[in-house]
């Protein structure tokens, strides 16, 4: 069993190790807010293990410390940032608050991001906004990584490219987050060093052939990772894909035909105001109705319940707020040197008798 933390403690230890690196203190705030985020709703490759990898780009000037976004456009519902390489999390955070503001005027604001640095994982974003009765939409892509195949081709030319969305019901919100791939690069690269098979033939290597290799993807030349729904139906996320870059990197007017400058993000955020529309009456009986048939359906042999989008993710996220943080193997070693160097000192574990 593996070491529970206070998710409150794990917070505080990642926000003094970005302070300490250099980073703004409300940009750190944000960042270890949604790391941790990510890991109570279980995204164990998008959450504080992107903490070691933060303070790199920190440390050799990748990720910006200091300062704010340039406005490029601002329209009432459109407006459009280059995000001058700041932190994906603070930046997309803000976002969201002026997007919320401004759908509960105009019914929807859309803003999008270019030039951010990396933004985590986007499920952690997305419960603020539900409970607050509006339905947000959300999507990525970085610029300068090329892993995911098109449909019938054996190069990559994009990333996993995620599209998250939320919405309330009159009981848990509805929260998605898939990638238009069939796996992501952190669970590929979190394979390969552990020299793990992947679960099923979800990459294909340089010649072209399906494997569970992820040492594919690191090949010279390299294999690459096949689209959502794999060499029978890869059509489906390849299209989705190539929406997501048109959503990201195509409305901000910065993507792959830009120059490249590291590891970076085009962010689309569009946050809706169901008020503003058919009446947020309206909204939740639907979206209620819905849910309350899709669990009351029969489920097949072998599974216990139907669940909606989410739901998972949302129950361990209240069971490990109340037990403590199960880090995956791995996090709290590539942070300790680290802690050492910016004299932070690491969190303790909790016993499990030990109250949140």
């Amino acid at each position: 069993m593996r070491p529970r933390y206070s998710a409150p403690d794990l917070i505080t230890f990642a926000e003094a190790l970005l302070a300490a690196a250099g980073l703004d203190a409300d940009k750190a705030a944000a960042v270890a807010e949604i790391l941790v985020e990510g890991d109570l709703l279980g995204h164990t490759t998008h959450g504080l293990t992107l903490l070691a990898p933060y303070l790199t780009e920190l440390e050799k000037g990748g990720m910006e410390k200091a300062g704010g976004p340039q406005v490029i456009a601002d329209f009432p519902a459109a407006v459009t940032w280059d995000g001058r390489r700041l932190p994906g999390p603070w930046l997309v955070l803000r976002a969201i608050e002026l997007a919320m503001s401004r759908a509960r005027q105009a019914g929807t604001c859309t803003v999008v991001i270019r030039r951010s640095h990396h933004i985590a994982c986007l499920a952690a974003y997305l419960k603020r906004v539900a409970d607050q009765g509006l339905m947000v939409l959300l999507s990525c892509s970085d610029p300068t990584v090329s892993s995911v195949a098109p449909h019938g081709g054996r190069r990559g030319v994009f990333t996993p490219n995620p599209f998250a969305a939320a919405w309330p019901t009159a009981g848990d919100p509805v929260i998605l987050d898939v990638s238009m791939s069939i796996t992501t690069n952190g669970l590929v690269k979190r394979r390969h060093a552990e020299n793990r098979l992947m679960d099923g033939e979800w990459l294909i290597d340089a010649a072209g052939h399906p494997t569970s290799d992820p040492a594919a993807l690191f090949s010279d030349p390299p294999g690459a990772i096949l689209p959502l729904g794999g060499l029978d139906h890869g059509h489906k996320g390849y299209a989705l894909g190539l929406m997501v870059e048109a959503l990201s990197g195509g409305l901000a007017g910065h993507g792959r035909g830009g120059p490249l400058e590291g590891w970076s993000a085009g962010v689309f955020i569009q946050v809706l105001d169901p008020a503003l529309f058919g009446g947020t009456e309206n909204f939740l009986r639907e979206t209620t109705h819905l849910a309350n048939i899709c669990r009351s359906t029969p489920p097949r042999p072998g599974v216990e319940s139907v669940r909606l989008p989410g739901e998972g993710g949302l129950r361990r996220r209240v069971e490990q707020l109340a037990q403590g943080v199960e880090l995956y193997a791995g996090i709290i070693p590539a942070l300790t040197p680290w802690a050492e160097r910016l004299g932070v000192t690491l969190p303790a574990a909790r016993s499990m008798n030990q109250p949140p």
